[in-house]
């Protein structure tokens, strides 16, 4: 069995019940950075084999990872922070491990996507998660114009070297849009800016960005559902 593992996001008290549980009893750890699951592990007293799995190496460990598995032993995959495979390796895992039949199954815990997104204000009902956007200005530009017309709400993960400028390209394409940006969620530190585009923009130029942030932007209001009599009866 290959257990899919959330982790904290950052503070390690958001860790479930059953995370701590399965960790305990799987015989391997799949981690995307085994010194960072090791900090994690050893804070709760696990002792477990680990074996690196990450974006320069998940095509060749998938078929040892399936070796184990087929092998019988439980198996155990987490990345740095959040639901193993939301912007993170595991995607090509679990399609192989799907194909070859072997059952998985998630623990599921704190993921920044949907915390962002309650914390923002923005609504709710309807949103779209596009990951991480390209790092050259012109490909990013293309990548964000894909939901330009989208009613959905939109998120975004994003690095602090990078902030800025994806937001002076949202604000480009969207137009100046409501918006928000979350950091250090969970953390002590935890931050959340809310606005305008071109008001973040100006409140990030006054600081220094650190951390990983999620960005979440209003998507274009439908005006076609505005009116109950537009609606179909």
């Amino acid at each position: 069995m290959l257990y899919l593992v959330a982790t904290p996001i950052g503070n390690l008290g958001d860790i479930t019940l059953r995370a701590l549980e399965t960790l305990k009893t799987v015989d391997t750890v799949v981690s995307e950075d085994t010194r960072k699951t090791g900090l994690l592990l050893k804070h709760f007293e696990i002792k477990k084999p680990q074996l690196s799995f990450h974006e320069y190496n998940e095509e060749r460990q998938v078929s040892r990872i399936l070796d184990l598995l087929n092998e019988g032993k439980q198996v155990a995959l987490v990345s740095n922070a959040g639901m193993p495979a939301i912007s993170d390796p595991g995607y090509v895992l679990v399609r192989a491990v799907i194909e070859a039949g072997i059952p998985l199954s998630v623990i599921p815990g704190p993921t920044a996507v949907v915390m962002a997104l309650v914390l923002s204000g923005l609504p709710v009902h309807s949103f779209t998660f596009r990951g991480f956007p390209p790092r050259k200005t012109g490909a990013r530009r293309r990548f964000l114009q894909v939901d330009q017309t989208s009613p959905h709400t939109l998120i975004f993960y994003e690095s602090p070297y990078r902030l800025k400028s994806f937001l002076e390209d949202a604000l480009f394409v969207y137009g100046d849009r409501q918006a928000a940006i979350a950091n250090d969620l969970t953390k002590m530190f935890e931050t959340v800016l809310r606005g305008s585009l071109s008001g973040l923009i100006e409140q990030v130029t006054q600081t220094e960005p650190r951390g990983e942030y999620t960005v979440v932007i209003a998507g274009l209001r439908d005006s076609r559902h505005d009116d109950d009599e537009d609606l179909p009866e």
